[in-house]
């Protein structure tokens, strides 16, 4: 009776980091510098961030290492939709804001007045 012994329990790799703060954080930081164009790849980095644990726990390491990297992915696009958002916002109200940009509408309308 030839039985082989037992397999040692698999442990998974020492850490897969999920990204979740980062994605959470940067989610939250969208909503004021790019509103809803930041903020859908967020609520995506989220959404694999949130998985990598669950994958981990299933044994499904392969999956967690992919969720993770997409996670990190779309943290990074986020991120940079962000720093997009800041610049604009310090450029708009760096020359004027909206006051800048109503001026600007009353000079074309007053243009257009003219001309008819």
């Amino acid at each position: 009776m030839n039985v082989p012994p037992p397999l040692p329990p698999q442990s998974p790799p020492a850490s897969i980091p999920n990204y979740l703060v980062w994605a959470i954080l940067i989610t939250i930081a969208s909503l004021f510098f790019c509103c809803i164009v930041g903020t859908i790849p967020g609520i995506v980095a989220i959404v694999f961030a949130a998985q990598v644990n669950s994958k981990l726990n299933a044994g499904d390491t392969a999956g967690a290492q992919r969720a993770s990297g997409t996670a990190k992915l779309w943290c990074w696009i986020t991120t940079g939709l962000c720093a997009l958002g800041l610049l604009w916002t310090v450029y708009f109200v760096s020359t004027g804001g909206m006051a800048r940009y109503q001026e600007m509408l009353q000079q074309i309308e007053q243009s257009r007045e003219l001309q008819q």
